[in-house]
């Protein structure tokens, strides 16, 4: 077994004869595996142990043994209790996630403290199987039926080539002692019942079940890898992200093979369950203007693109007063920069719409930049000086109702409107044969 722990550590691109691990060790017979066989290959290690206060006595004796363990094998031992009772109940889930929780969050805390490289756990392949099977009941995309992973982030699983069985043999080879925990053989708890009533009858259908389950996994990790390289590539054409807004063109959907499953590869990064994704991917040809929401964003379905934003994006500005012609205010996606041409003859006019070109006579200081709102109208450049309400322009430009949100008006001190910033001036500000000041206002992108 030494060997293949070796070969293992290896695959996984991993030198621990450099690098320092903590040491996850609950008592049980898999973490005090781990432990020997990192004292028998002389890596460094840190033994840390978690006592969750469940079982009473049993859990204080747990803490005592790996104490002795560690201090037997020569590595530093550190460990903590924890109410987790109680973090339960105030977090409002189970036992069971809340000792995962405090677990790897305490874990985490000792890596950094003393500067380790690794946190090291006892999971191996029958945890992994297991994990796979739960997570086949409760509804999984790939990557859930291949298991465990072996490395993630700081946390590597350097038994993940064993089996339960290979262990369990290792263990009594060397006389290993360990702690029992009571609860592995109650049913009480999902895993257990996938431990001791499913798996059996899939091990009498398949006697080499885990190495079966190996294989499998290893095929199921090489398409999940290869799959999200795809759309991977395939999401950076399709996106269109413009600040805070994603915008998704419906025709790259429809047109492409497994729709719906493109469409959930890039939504369930913004929170929607794979439910809503099928909801919105049968609607894809209905009605625009319907919102959909997730926990951190709102979908608007509109004519021809699907348009994220966030839930909580950037915040309303109030009024902002502008006192003179040469300035630069910051709003929350561009700036607008205000600049006097003191030489209109040589003032070279831009059709740009990010930018407007106004007479300067006809400003009058204070300006007021604020939020467009239901009833304000002005008087479009190129209309000849009829009236229009904006609501109005807006629809007929098409825009949707997350662009509606985040448009700004120009406003002079007697109320006229002189710029819908971005979209258009006025006709009555624009600038004449006769101008001779005038005031260029330039929107900048952040």
């Amino acid at each position: 077994m030494l060997d293949s722990f070796l070969t293992f550590i290896n695959q996984q691109g991993l030198d621990l004869r450099d690098q320092s691990c903590l040491l996850a060790v609950s008592g049980g017979v898999d973490s005090v595996v781990m432990t020997h066989l990192f004292y028998k290959m002389g890596y460094a290690a840190v033994v840390a142990h978690c006592n969750f206060s469940l079982r009473g006595a049993e859990s204080d004796g747990d803490e005592t043994f790996v104490n002795q363990l560690a201090e037997a094998y020569g590595f530093a031992f550190v460990s903590k209790k924890f109410d987790t009772r109680l973090f339960a109940g105030e977090q409002s889930v189970s036992t069971q996630m809340a000792a995962r929780e405090l677990r790897y969050s305490w874990f985490e805390e000792v890596r950094k403290s003393y500067n380790l490289e690794w946190i090291a756990t006892a999971h191996h392949i029958n945890d992994s199987l297991e994990t796979s099977l739960l997570n086949l009941v409760r509804g999984t995309g790939i990557s859930g039926l291949y298991g465990i992973s072996s490395r993630n982030n700081f946390v590597i699983r350097p038994l993940l080539f064993a089996s339960r069985e290979e262990i369990m043999n290792y263990a009594a080879a060397h006389d290993l002692k360990w702690r029992e925990d009571r609860s592995n053989d109650s049913d009480d708890y999902k895993r257990n019942l996938i431990r001791h009533k499913v798996i059996p009858v899939f091990r009498e259908m398949n006697p080499s079940l885990e190495s079966t389950f190996v294989s499998s996994s290893e095929r199921l990790k090489a398409a999940d890898n290869l799959l999200r390289v795809y759309l991977e590539d395939w999401k950076k054409e399709v996106l269109h992200i413009e600040n805070e807004l994603v915008r998704i063109p419906i025709s790259k959907i429809i047109s492409a093979n497994e729709p719906i499953y493109r469409l959930w590869s890039i939504l369930q990064d913004f929170g929607f369950t794979y439910s809503q994704v099928r909801q919105i991917g049968n609607n894809l040809s209905g009605i625009s203007g319907r919102l959909f929401s997730s926990s951190t964003h709102s979908l608007l379905m509109d004519r021809s693109e699907l348009i994220l934003k966030p839930k909580q994006g950037a915040e309303d500005v109030n009024n902002i007063y502008v006192t003179e012609p040469d300035t630069n205010i910051v709003l929350p996606y561009y700036s607008l920069t205000f600049s006097k041409v003191l030489d209109v003859d040589e003032l070279v006019i831009s059709k740009e719409k990010h930018t407007a070109y106004i007479d300067a006579v006809k400003l009058i200081f204070p300006l007021t930049i604020r939020k467009w709102k239901t009833g304000d109208y002005f008087m479009p450049f190129g209309m000849k000086g009829k009236k229009k309400k904006i609501s109005d322009l807006l629809v007929d430009l098409k825009f949707d109702l997350f662009q509606k949100e985040n448009i700004y008006i120009l406003e002079n001190r007697n109320g006229e409107i002189i710029w819908v910033v971005g979209v258009r001036s006025d006709e009555r500000f624009r600038i004449q044969d006769y101008t001779r000041q005038v005031i260029i206002i330039s929107q900048n992108q952040k």
